[in-house]
């Protein structure tokens, strides 16, 4: 098991690498159109569309493998408001409504992303389904992660950990 933890922590911190990179690609980029834009004169589409491209892959590969459940933004005054054993079955409700929704929506998410193989972007002719493609990752990850918060809440161990500021806070 210690194994297991150790691969899973060097695998994060790859997937960590990996948005730093996407955030510098896409920082360098907006550089490069702001310089030649405003500099030179020469307008650069291709470093528009790589900005996007970029921000678009950058959160969608975030919320899959970066972004922590603690890390999340939540509007959760009922749920900090409410003793343990309510908690624990709004966690097993609100985990199989995400599964049911992320799985009955995925085969149509495939069909439109394996569609958009017909088309490309303007500049860097990139095709559509290889852009898409990471929503479907983010949609699998999606799906594990909350199996994952499913099984352990139903095993009585999924417990948030509360902060002063979500729960008992005094103002």
């Amino acid at each position: 098991m210690h194994k297991l933890a150790l691969i899973g922590r060097w695998l994060y911190r790859r997937a960590e690498n990996i948005n730093a990179l996407m955030l510098g690609v896409m920082l360098a980029a907006f550089l490069i159109q702001v310089v030649f834009r405003y500099f030179f004169r020469w307008p650069t589409g291709w470093s528009s569309e790589l900005t996007v491209i970029m921000w678009l892959w950058m959160v969608l590969w975030g919320a899959a493998f970066v972004v922590t459940e603690d890390e999340e933004i939540r509007f959760d005054l009922l749920y900090g408001s409410v003793r343990s054993g309510v908690r624990r079955a709004m966690t097993i409700v609100s985990a199989i409504a995400l599964i049911g929704i992320y799985l009955y929506s995925l085969p149509a998410a495939y069909d439109y992303v394996t569609f958009m193989k017909i088309q490309s972007t303007s500049y860097l002719k990139i095709r559509f389904d290889i852009l898409y493609s990471i929503y479907i990752i983010f949609s699998v990850a999606v799906i594990c992660r909350y199996v994952w918060l499913l099984i352990e809440a139903i095993r009585g161990r999924a417990e948030r950990k509360n902060d002063d500021l979500t729960t008992g806070s005094p103002l």
